[in-house]
């Protein structure tokens, strides 16, 4: 939001200079985006002027998107004078006889929707739209605005100066001089000032006339139907107040941007609305000095609750990490206009019996609701640069999961003994618990990891070969669901889970308890003692590491039993066929080739040499032979690939007779 300093200056005339409000800003209310100075003529009272693009958070929209907003904190912050302009505004007195030019009555006011929390409307009568005074054109100008008429210029003075958004009406395009605040019917249309056309739902709320014409989006913009014109005479004021969040809703929808609805979707007080009207006729019998006000009419169908906060001196300490006396809250209290009455010896939250405040919120901080709210308000205000960065005392000793702890061991002990672990679905076909919206064949939970595990068994056992693997031993460790007393299966409160152990081999499947396994089982070498306790994990030097194998996973084959994961990156792939005399042997052909590549790159040949065509020509032997090239770190390039296999035709060069093809 854009702020004039010389139009805060009119509120706060002790304000320092601007650099240094721009740091009170940045250390005590919000970020500043930007700092411009304008030249002489541009500003506010066409003087020299400064414009502070500033940052106002969601938590303080509501009360400082606006001149007197900022104004009023920063006399509170800096503890200076504030002048009220209240006391300024000339408060025009309803035409004598009232009513309107035909004799049918005043306006009229109709609240059908609950979204509306408050409307205050006016007929205001004998005005003339036309051009705005100087000073008018310089307040909107400088914050970037563009004066359009002396009427709509004073609705934008008062919504930049006090937060409060306004809107006017032609009085003569009101049939009957009703308005009705109500939701839009489903597929209601409205044109909005500046000619398009939005199509609305019955969520939206609208202001129309008696007969339906569409005046308004409630909150957003004005419609083109009452729109003001250079024969306008008789005109509604509207200040009113709206559900935040049907107004924030109703303009995503529409994409309809304005300062009026970055106003209420963050909620404003309906107390403003009041205060609002005031300054608005004020402004208009300046522009109109022959202005006739008629009454104001004010539906207010539920007040604002006026909300009582406490609050302990200790705890508002303690939450900021810095000593705060009971003095200097008082003089915050005192500052920002608080009421507010002592507790000594209140207790609060648990906190023992400590001296504390019980304060009553303005109506205009809707932000102050609970303790922290307090305690970040006085922080804010203090200075954060007065809390000492001193780490806090904590026992940073963890505090160890025995469940984690007994997997780990259990986990490790059967990867020792030669088992890979698979992990296997908790959901299943049949069950004691059962789950909704799942698929047809999976709609109960577990109650053992022996089903699945069996399963898994098959299926490796028929994939050994390319697994590698001369024997298959796996094991699961998972938990199994039970049904825990009450009769009706969907009730999971009462469902019991429990940690289980499963291994097997070909002769048997063997499952029990984690419990039970860390402490009975005969497979356990360093069982846990009585202190929860772990000992030295079995498998010496390799730590805690996983290796885990996928029910159907398929590897390069490995030496021994253990399951080696594959590597992630593409193989390279050659093939060397090589001219021998009938009475070499593949066999030696082969050591040859496995001396080469033991003496360069061993660890990047994961298949071969394997024998894969062979026939006879004359007195020679043709032997070819494929080798599978892989890297478990990165993506091999043809030229390490061919480097080896260069030293392998050259090393078998060596030998008398012998030719690569």
């Amino acid at each position: 939001m854009k702020i004039s300093y010389n139009w805060l200056k009119r509120y706060i005339p002790e304000a320092p200079e601007p650099q240094k409000l721009a740091d009170v800003f940045t250390y005590h209310l919000c970020e500043v985006e930007s700092v411009t100075p304008l030249l002489s003529g541009e500003g506010v009272g066409g003087e020299v002027d400064t414009i502070f693009d500033i940052k106002i958070l969601p938590d303080r929209a509501h009360d400082l998107l606006s001149h007197q907003g900022v104004a009023r904190e920063l006399a509170s912050l800096l503890d200076i004078q504030f002048i009220d302009p209240t006391s300024k505004y000339k408060i025009p007195s309803p035409s004598v006889g009232g009513g309107v030019p035909d004799g049918r009555g005043g306006l009229k006011i109709k609240i059908e929707s609950e979204k509306c929390r408050r409307y205050i409307g006016r007929i205001v009568k004998n005005v003339k739209v036309g051009p705005s005074q100087e000073w008018v054109v310089k307040h909107l100008g400088s914050i970037g605005q563009r004066s359009i008429n002396n009427i709509v210029d004073a609705t934008n003075i008062v919504t930049f100066d006090c937060g409060q958004p306004c809107h006017v009406f032609d009085l003569s395009k009101v049939k009957d001089f009703k308005l009705q605040v109500r939701n839009a019917k489903k597929g209601e249309k409205i044109t909005i000032l500046g000619g398009s056309e939005k199509v609305l739902n019955d969520s939206m709320m609208i202001i129309s006339d008696d007969y339906g014409n569409g005046l308004d989006i409630a909150g957003i913009k004005g419609g083109k139907y009452a729109e003001l014109n250079k024969d306008t005479r008789d005109i509604i004021l509207e200040c009113a107040n709206f559900d935040p969040t049907s107004v924030r809703k109703t303009a995503q929808a529409l994409n309809i941007v304005t300062d009026a609805k970055k106003r209420f979707e963050n909620d404003l007080s309906p107390e403003l609305a009041p205060y609002a009207m005031r300054e608005l006729s004020s402004l208009i019998l300046e522009m109109c000095p022959d202005a006739l006000f008629e009454d104001i009419i004010d539906i207010y169908p539920k007040k604002q609750e006026v909300k009582k906060l406490s609050f302990s001196v200790n705890k508002i300490s303690k939450i900021l990490g810095v000593y705060v006396s009971v003095d200097e809250i008082k003089d915050i209290l005192r500052r920002y206009n608080f009421e507010y009455t002592p507790l000594p010896n209140h207790p609060l939250k648990g906190e023992g019996e400590e001296q504390g405040f019980e304060i009553t919120a303005p109506s205009m901080r809707l932000d102050l609701i609970i303790e922290e709210d307090m305690a970040e308000e006085i922080g804010r205000i203090l200075g954060y640069d007065k809390v000492i960065p001193e780490i806090p005392k904590i026992n940073f000793q963890p505090k160890q999961n025995e469940t984690y702890l007994k997997i780990l061991w259990a986990r490790n002990k059967l990867l020792t003994d030669g088992y890979s672990e698979v992990m296997n679905s908790s959901f299943c076909d049949s069950g004691e618990v059962s789950v909704l919206a799942s698929a047809s064949d999976k709609n109960f939970l577990r109650t053992n990891l022996t089903d699945g595990l069996k399963d898994s068994l098959k299926l490796n056992q028929a994939n050994a070969p390319l697994l590698g693997l001369s024997e298959i031993k796996i094991f699961e460790i998972g938990t199994v669901f039970k049904k825990g007393g009450s009769s009706s299966a969907q009730d999971f409160s009462e469902t019991k889970e429990e940690m289980y152990v499963a291994y097997a081999d070909k002769k048997n499947i063997t499952e029990i308890s984690l419990n039970e396994f860390c402490i009975n089982s005969p497979l356990l070498e360093y069982p846990l003692d009585g202190g929860g306790q772990i000992f030295p994990s079995p498998l010496q030097g390799e730590g805690l590491g996983v290796r885990s194998i996928h029910p159907g996973a398929s590897a390069t084959p490995q030496e021994g039993n253990h399951f080696k994961m594959w590597s992630l990156f593409p193989f390279i792939a050659r093939d060397i066929a090589v001219w021998a005399p009938e009475n070499v042997k593949s066999k030696e052909v082969k050591e040859n080739i496995q001396q080469v590549i033991k003496e360069n790159e061993e660890e990047l040949l994961i298949k071969g040499p394997d024998l894969f065509d062979e026939f006879k020509k004359e007195n020679q032997i043709s032997y070819a032979f494929r080798l599978v090239f892989q890297s478990y770190d990165r993506t091999l390039t043809d030229a390490e690939v061919n480097e080896i296999m260069n030293a392998i035709t050259e090393k078998i060069k060596e030998n008398d007779g012998w030719q690569v093809r």
